[in-house]
């Protein structure tokens, strides 16, 4: 039985989703450092103009505890707070929706996922696992899943996928295409969030993974 190590995203590139539901057994990282420009306070959607970043203002440790930046520069991941002063919610939402409406399956999704714009979550990584029960509930799957207790940085008895989580990374994605709203004008994109290809198959979505390899 092969068992992945991979960091909870916020609604994670198709890649994660490939692992995770082709994996026997999913560990999430739940005791890491949180970096920059990753999955975790970040995604990518597909909208009029091409690809959007939607990013997820944090709380910098500095800002909190009034230490200086490069005091504050190492946090927990599961440390992190939710700038909500910033509504970035709203924002997210509306983009979805302007992206995502004429999509085969948005409206079939929205009322379940309406409430994660609309609930106020303190911490990142607490708004992460709830996007990733929605997945779950989406693709009908039971998600068997345990947390880290430790940080390891070579584990040796499952198979490390936490690179996954880096949005910079120049490894490049071969999937099998799907149909993408606004794919005559741009072409296609590979790699997007999970809801892209949610919104696009529907309940082929589960069926789509599982075929899929990286």
């Amino acid at each position: 039985m092969e068992s992945i190590l991979l960091h909870p995203g916020y609604f994670g590139p198709i890649s994660q989703f490939i692992a995770l539901v082709n994996a026997d057994h999913v560990f999430f990282e739940n005791e890491d450092n949180y970096q920059k420009q990753t999955y975790r306070n970040r995604m990518y959607i597909y909208d009029s103009n091409g690809k959007l970043l939607l990013n997820i203002p944090i709380k910098h440790r500095s800002a909190i505890t009034g230490e200086t930046k490069k005091a504050g520069k190492h946090q927990l991941y599961k440390e992190v707070k939710i700038e909500n002063d910033f509504d970035w919610q709203t924002q997210h939402w509306r983009a979805l929706k302007a992206s995502y409406q004429t999509s085969p399956f948005f409206e079939f999704y929205e009322d379940e996922l309406y409430p994660l714009y609309h609930k106020k979550f303190t911490h990142l990584l607490d708004f992460n696992y709830h996007c990733l029960d929605f997945i779950a509930e989406a693709l009908q799957i039971d998600l068997n899943f345990n947390k880290t207790s430790e940080y390891i940085r070579h584990p040796e008895d499952k198979k490390d996928l936490r690179f996954l989580i880096n949005a910079k990374s120049k490894r490049e994605f071969y999937f099998e295409k799907y149909t993408q709203v606004f794919e005559e004008k741009h072409g296609f994109l590979t790699n997007l969030s999970i809801l892209d290809l949610l919104f696009s198959e529907g309940p082929n979505t589960l069926s789509f993974l599982e075929k899929q390899e990286f």
